[in-house]
């Protein structure tokens, strides 16, 4: 399960910044709330061990260990790899009711999550690849 630890402290996204830095495609999805193609994208069927941070900040927010084959094209988590590191939020655009999910740290949109998952959360993460950076284990900063 889900780590409980301390608050995640907020910042301040420049955008200019956070446009130069990041891809068109990245910016759009994760400052826009755009949404990728499925089975289009980076991680939706890669299986590599580590830790998936924000693309904006990277705020770690899902372990490889929580990651399933949703079979819906994007990567899919049961849990964040601790509580504090995503918030949800309604959201009613598209004409659909859905639960956002973003960046506890700087906001940005990481996809939507859903109460289809397996167990045992039940929990279905749907993640945009382009608001995600991998971190393979045993690569961690120093």
């Amino acid at each position: 399960m889900a780590q409980k630890s301390d608050v995640i402290e907020k910042i301040q996204v420049d955008e200019g910044e956070a446009r130069r830095r990041l891809t068109p495609e990245q910016y759009r999805v994760a400052r826009e709330k755009g949404t990728e193609r499925a089975f289009a994208n980076r991680y939706w069927d890669f299986k590599g061990e580590g830790v998936y941070r924000c693309v904006v900040c990277g705020n770690e927010l899902f372990g490889s260990g929580a990651k399933f084959d949703s079979g819906t094209g994007w990567p899919s988590f049961y849990e964040p790899i601790r509580e504090e590191a995503v918030e949800a939020h309604p959201d009613r655009s598209l004409g659909m009711s859905r639960t956002e999910v973003v960046c506890a740290r700087c906001g940005s949109h990481l996809g939507h999550v859903f109460a289809d998952g397996p167990p045992p959360t039940g929990l279905r993460y749907c993640m945009n690849s382009a608001s995600l950076d991998f971190q393979a284990r045993g690569t961690e900063a120093t």
